[in-house]
């Protein structure tokens, strides 16, 4: 069989790199092109769409792909092995059958054997290409094999002495090998009736973690933007070339790229949907693009930089993620590019192709996603799809405004991105967003309850005038307490007490029934609400692990079997699960100031250490659950910095906007010291932002990249600007005093410092530094002021 490449071919060939999933993913393509003829054709196909990759179990065995596809004629096969020949256009097929085939087989080993059959032949046929043998004749040998079954079809190719690398790299990384096919053709796998397996099994598509199509968030209290939008514009037919894939002018007969006559009227269309991610993450975020089917560019985040055309080179500006950018991004999407052509590699398309710049175009659009940027610079407001993500889904704040799940207090991200492994595994409680959704919702209640507690801290209440009188020696009536009268508790939970010693003194027939355990968990249950926080598996991979839902008593008091009160109270349920409910208002937690998730520790550490017969003692089983299950607890100063930037970089915000409100932004300029305003060049050049220091401080964001704790003495020195609801909720100006100014001030401003020297210097701190530290990341929060 000839196999003649031409010249051209020769030097394109010595140029290509592929990785090993792209030498399969090439092989595998040309399977499916197949598939999807018959699939159109809407025949009826025995033995349905499969495509088999048997890898190597040494380095010196065989890759084996097999597909049950229609099988190939001699004469085809003979086209289809030949170096630079391609059957399929350009615009329909994934497969660049001769190239495609060449360049992996090649990369892959030195001996291929191709084996074809179609329903109904007497053998399978095919062709030996050994890259030792060939000669400068270029034939290869024909070979046959028995046939078992007439009605057997589809192809057989068998890679063999496989270069030792790329043996190694398939024989370790099947999992990978299928994770990463499994996103690059999880479009057809989810909407075709094709299947892959590798290494005996099936591999799953990588589906994107979204929110549903019903999700929104409320933009300025009036614009209702969606975390799903779809994208269908239809464009203009054109004239393309089915050799090379170029789009003509329109009356054209011949290709000006190939020279070739196939030329052809093809529609245009760019289709899909951009949204939003349930999680952050720092790469698995961005637009894939795919080509028919077959996704082109995964995780692409180019869309998310502006170019300014009427400018130089370099001359790009990156937007998303720019606020909090250490923590990812979320926004994702999938966008079908069948009419535009991509390079040989499929790793990209051809970003110079008039086809590419339109649908970015419609995508983006041409002004900056930065609404300030593009005023300045003369755009209108860009309206594109993108930029409506972009406006309403930009900030990672926890609650509904921007749909980001929390715990009351701050975003929840390490829990979020969990959940989306589970989301992948295909874990039925993970499938639908209703987990982030609801705990969006357990949020806001916590944060409203919390703004609820604190009022009530700084607001006398009533005395209790029955505690008064007890301490008088007076009963609740006014009465003297009889000196045979037995003395109850005290506090809050005296009355329990109290009701079980009139109980003694009723007759048993007249003594109302005793709650069973069940009815006071369902008491427990309907008057508590979930505790997002501490709901998370609990456990060690030597005892095990336990699922916990943590529930916040809003009724109390919390009774345990013997109707003792108790700041914990564990219920468990089938299998792993179990309730934890939480009374936050017992005096552990209000006079001692103990963590919830300590006592709760000690509660799950008893239940696993009895369950799984554990020698471990119960201090051990502790520290070992806290270590396993609670590792953001740790005050670990990376840790503890990495928090306090993220912290500073919401003030850093709300301060450039409360700046840029005052008209006076040079007036903070101003406060910089020479080395201050150094170290600010340093940081925005740093970051990609390139700007002359004459006009620096024209406008307040050059905020975001002053040093830290130059943010504390901005505060000091111009707390006007900033206090009174504006970034902060301390009163200030609303005080005629200067101890009263200076007392409401001080508070707010020995959280920031904290935070900001803590996000200046990484080093070695003490555990009572570190613990300081991460109380005022917990405290400024709520000194922040509202948003609007």
């Amino acid at each position: 069989m000839k196999i003649t490449p031409s010249a051209r071919v020769l030097r394109m060939l010595g140029e290509i790199e592929f990785d090993e999933w792209q030498c399969v993913g090439e092989l595998v393509d040309n399977a499916f092109d197949d598939f999807a003829e018959i699939h159109r054709s809407e025949i009826p196909w025995v033995g349905g769409f499969r495509v088999s990759v048997q890898l190597p179990s040494s380095t010196d065995g065989e890759l084996v792909i097999s597909d049950t596809g229609r099988g190939m004629s001699y004469e085809r096969l003979e086209r289809a092995v030949r170096a630079g020949w391609s059957g399929n256009d350009m615009h329909d097929k994934l497969g660049l059958f001769g190239m495609g085939f060449n360049v992996s087989t090649a990369r892959l080993g030195r001996r291929t054997r191709v084996l074809t059959t179609r329903q109904g032949d007497p053998e399978w046929i095919g062709v030996e290409i050994d890259l030792d043998r060939i000669g400068d004749d270029f034939e290869a040998d024909d070979i046959t094999e028995p046939k078992s079954d007439p009605n057997e079809h589809g192809t057989r190719i068998v890679v063999s002495r496989l270069h030792r690398p790329r043996a190694e790299w398939l024989r370790k990384n099947g999992p990978a090998l299928r994770n990463t096919l499994g996103g690059v053709y999880s479009w057809l796998l989810e909407n075709q009736p094709f299947e892959l397996w590798i290494g005996g099994l099936k591999v799953k598509p990588v589906r994107h973690c979204r929110w549903g199509d019903d999700r929104s968030v409320l933009y300025n209290n009036k614009e209702r933007i969606p975390a799903y939008i779809e994208i269908d514009q239809k464009l203009e037919d054109g004239l393309a070339c089915s050799e090379c894939g170029q789009w003509q002018l329109p009356g054209r007969e011949v290709c000006e790229d190939c020279g070739s006559v196939r030329l052809s009227v093809r529609p245009r269309r760019v289709h899909g949907w951009l949204g939003i991610q349930r999680y952050l993450d720092k790469r698995q975020y961005g637009i894939d693009f795919l080509r028919n089917g077959r996704k082109i560019l995964r995780w692409d985040k180019q869309l998310f930089t502006w170019r300014n055309l009427d400018g130089g080179i370099g001359n790009e500006e990156p937007e998303y993620p720019v606020e909090l950018a250490h923590q990812g991004g979320r926004i994702i999407g999938e966008i079908h590019l069948d009419h535009v052509p991509v390079t040989y590699q499929k790793d990209a398309f051809e970003y110079g192709d008039r086809s590419w710049r339109a649908a970015v175009e419609i995508l983006r659009g041409t002004a900056p996603l930065l609404p300030q940027r593009a005023e300045k610079l003369g755009y209108a407001e860009n309206v594109s799809p993108l930029a409506l993500l972009f406006k309403g889904y930009r900030r990672n704040d926890a609650g509904e405004r921007y749909l980001i799940p929390g715990d009351g207090r701050k975003p929840i991200h390490d829990d979020t991105r969990r959940w989306g492994l589970e989301f992948q595994k295909g874990n039925p409680d993970y499938v639908t967003d209703e987990r982030w959704w609801r705990a969006v919702l357990d949020h806001e209640e916590a944060k409203s309850r919390g703004k609820s507690d604190r009022a009530s801290v700084s607001t006398p209440g009533r005395p209790d005038e029955a505690a008064v009188m007890e301490a008088l020696g007076f009963g609740a009536s006014g009465s003297e307490p009889s000196a045979d009268s037995p003395a109850g508790p005290a506090g809050e939970h005296a009355g329990v007490a109290e009701a079980d010693t009139a109980q003694t003194a009723v007759p048993e027939s007249q003594a109302p029934r005793r709650e069973t355990w069940q009815e006071r968990v369902e008491r427990h249950t309907a008057g508590s609400t979930v505790y997002p926080e501490l709901c998370r598996s609990i456990g060690h991979p030597r005892i095990g692990f336990v699922e916990v839902e943590a529930r916040r008593l809003a009724v109390g008091p919390l009774l345990d079997e013997q109707r003792n009160p108790t700041p914990v109270l564990i219920d468990q349920r089938r299998g792993n699960a179990c309730v934890a409910f939480l009374d936050l208002d017992h005096e552990v937690f209000r006079r001692f100031g103990a963590e919830p998730a300590d006592l709760l520790l000690v509660e799950v550490a008893t239940l696993l250490k009895v369950r799984s017969d554990s020698d471990w003692s119960h201090s051990q089983l502790v520290a070992s659950l806290r270590a396993e299950s609670l590792p953001g607890t740790a005050l670990d100063p990376q840790t503890i910095s990495v928090e306090a930037r993220e912290l500073l970089s919401e003030v850093r915000i709300r301060m450039v906007a409360a700046l840029d409100r005052t008209g006076e932004p040079q007036r903070a300029f101003q406060y910089l010291s020479p080395d201050e305003l150094t170290a600010t060049e340093h940081a925005m050049i740093a970051n990609g932002n390139v700007i002359r220091t004459a006009d620096l401080g024209t406008r307040g964001d050059f905020l975001l990249h002053v040093p830290a704790l130059f943010l504390v003495r901005l505060l000091e020195s111009w707390p006007e600007a900033f206090m009174d609801d504006v970034v902060f909720q301390g009163v200030y100006q609303g005080v005629t005093s200067a101890s009263a100014q200076r007392l409401s001030l001080a508070r707010t401003v020995g959280y920031l410092s904290d935070i900001a020297t803590q996000a200046s210097y990484e080093g070695a701190s003490l555990p009572a530094q570190l613990l300081r530290t991460r109380l005022s990341i917990r405290l400024l929060p709520d000194k922040l002021a509202d948003e609007e």
